[in-house]
């Protein structure tokens, strides 16, 4: 059971650590300190509910239905560029307020004025968070049917292999969104989220194009 659980843990780290459009957002919610737990909750969630469907087999269904995955591989990229546009513009075109942190006097300077970002409201953010995940389809391959075919091979402890790659994504998502919190004071300056929103919309452009690309 311990191997098992340990070997899905193992896993669903190595597979959800690099850099993409999700962990991405997590991080900027995470530095802005805006709504990030409960951007990182919905990221776990999703991914223990992808992770279930791939180790109770209902993989075999998405394999049957190829146009499900396309359908997501051409919405993601649609969305994805979109959201590429919106981070050049703001990188492009500052507000010309950065985000005062509440409570951290290294930020409190960083806004000409004393100005302060307006803060999103939970709906957005949230509603952006589940295009993210759920119209990736990279999301699929690598929750559905990569550890939906690894975990087969434990047989009867198949469940508690899954359990050990949810727990992964909690862990991970948690640590990044409580974990960036820790930035705000480097970018406290509007020319320090220009930079970040330029990466952003680059990364993100990016992941759209090899989208299209197959």
């Amino acid at each position: 059971m311990i191997t098992s659980v340990l070997a899905g843990f193992g896993l669903g780290l190595s597979l959800i650590v690099a850099i993409g459009a999700q962990n991405l957002f997590v991080l900027r919610q995470g530095i802005r300190r805006e709504h990030a737990l409960a951007v990182a909750a919905v990221c776990a969630v999703s991914d223990a509910a992808l992770i279930a469907v791939g180790v109770s087999g209902l993989g075999a269904v998405l394999q049957a239905a190829p146009w499900l995955v396309d359908a997501a591989r051409w919405g993601g990229a649609i969305f994805l560029g979109g959201y590429a546009l919106l981070a050049a513009r703001r990188a492009l075109r500052p507000s010309g307020a950065a985000l005062r942190i509440e409570g951290d006097p290294a930020a409190a300077g960083g806004a000409p004025g004393g100005a302060v970002a307006t803060r999103t409201r939970l709906a957005p953010v949230i509603l952006t968070c589940l295009a993210l995940t759920w119209l990736n389809p990279h999301v699929y391959l690598d929750t559905v049917f990569l550890l939906g075919s690894v975990a087969s091979t434990h047989g009867a402890l198949r469940w508690w292999f899954a359990a050990g790659a949810a727990t992964a994504s909690v862990v991970w998502f948690f640590s990044l969104a409580l974990g960036a919190r820790h930035l705000g004071r480097w970018l406290s300056s509007p020319r320090a989220w220009r930079v970040l929103d330029g990466i952003i919309a680059v990364v993100m452009l990016a992941i759209a194009v090899s989208l299209v690309l197959g």
